[in-house]
């Protein structure tokens, strides 16, 4: 039988669960072997991952008593959600506390849980400076990880609280990316305030959290920011038109104007940006690249990233 020690991911075949996933098969001599949770283990995706090593299981997060079976005998577990697919922090946050008391009930060693601020402690529901959403939140897709921070807290699960960036993988799945205006002219526009944004590849959000298991005991109880890099909207033009040769400008659009466009999550993303644009240089400060670079020394820059997957940039 293996010796080495069971890391159990929820949400293996999405971006973060399957970076660590790839990770930890990737490092044929390191500590650990990896359990992928996921609802569909007959997905092509879970498959994939099969077919690379990985011991698939069936696990919900919004099926406890199939979490303390995915999480049985393990060493650490990584949780993660996907607000994104159902919309309803509510339940983002159900399926939070599922995880952490499932983490409690198995005995796991080293949780790490992928949690996002909660903005209403700087941003009070009273505070007009956001509109308030679904009468609860501010940034609902923040605010609801944030608030589950204090359920892994409490369920004494020893937890490292994995803070992530702007996913440049927008870009290619969100519509984010560079956009031909009227004039024929690519813009990228997005509501920055004037401030920067940290950033980084789906992929190396994993990769961290790899790096968080493996330096071990010492990271439990730590608020971990992570991005590849901080730009401002220009700079990001900037490389878009470098790698892509074609010339991108940059409009930093406002927050009013976001929050109409419509889409399902705009005044969600709108508010989100409004609050990085507030409480910039503090939102800047709480990702280190440096550290990010030490969990992950193939880190990719934007430069990187963009030049492995510019063949995906939407130009329309």
């Amino acid at each position: 039988m293996s010796e080495k020690k069971i890391i159990a991911v929820i949400g293996a075949t999405g971006a973060q669960g399957g970076g660590l996933v790839r990770a930890i098969l990737a490092d044929r001599e390191g500590l650990f072997e990896v359990r992928a949770i996921t609802r569909h283990p007959e997905s092509d995706k879970a498959k994939a991952l099969a077919a690379l090593g990985a011991n698939v299981v069936a696990g919900d997060a919004d099926d406890p008593p199939s979490l303390r079976r995915a999480f049985g005998g393990a060493y650490g577990v990584f949780c993660v959600t996907n607000f994104w697919e159902h919309f309803s922090p509510e339940r983002e946050i159900g399926q939070a506390a599922a995880m952490a008391r499932a983490a409690k009930h198995a005995g796991i060693s080293h949780v790490v849980w992928s949690t996002l601020e909660d903005t209403r402690i700087r941003v009070p529901l009273s505070d007009q400076r956001l509109p308030t959403l679904k009468e609860k939140y501010k940034v609902p897709h923040f605010d609801a990880k944030g608030e589950a921070d204090r359920i892994f807290a409490q369920e004494s699960a020893p937890t490292t609280y994995l803070l992530a960036a702007f996913y440049w993988d927008n870009f290619i799945h969100f519509g984010m990316g560079p956009r031909k205006g009227l004039d024929g002219r690519l813009m990228l526009a997005l509501p920055l305030g004037g401030g920067r944004l940290p950033g980084i590849a789906a992929e190396d959000i994993g990769k961290c959290a790899y790096g968080v298991f493996r330096q071990g005991a010492e990271m439990i109880g730590r608020r971990v920011g992570i991005a590849g890099e901080i730009l401002t909207g220009a700079e990001m033009a900037a490389t878009f038109s470098r790698v892509l040769d074609a010339q991108v400008g940059f409009y930093d659009m406002p927050f009013d104007d976001y929050r109409a466009l419509g889409f399902p999550g705009a005044d969600d993303l709108g508010n989100m940006f409004q609050y990085q644009a507030l409480y910039n240089n503090e939102f800047c400060k709480s990702r280190d690249v440096t550290l990010s670079r030490a969990l992950d020394p193939e880190l990719q820059s934007f430069t990187a990233w963009l030049e492995r997957n510019k063949a995906k940039i939407l130009l329309t």
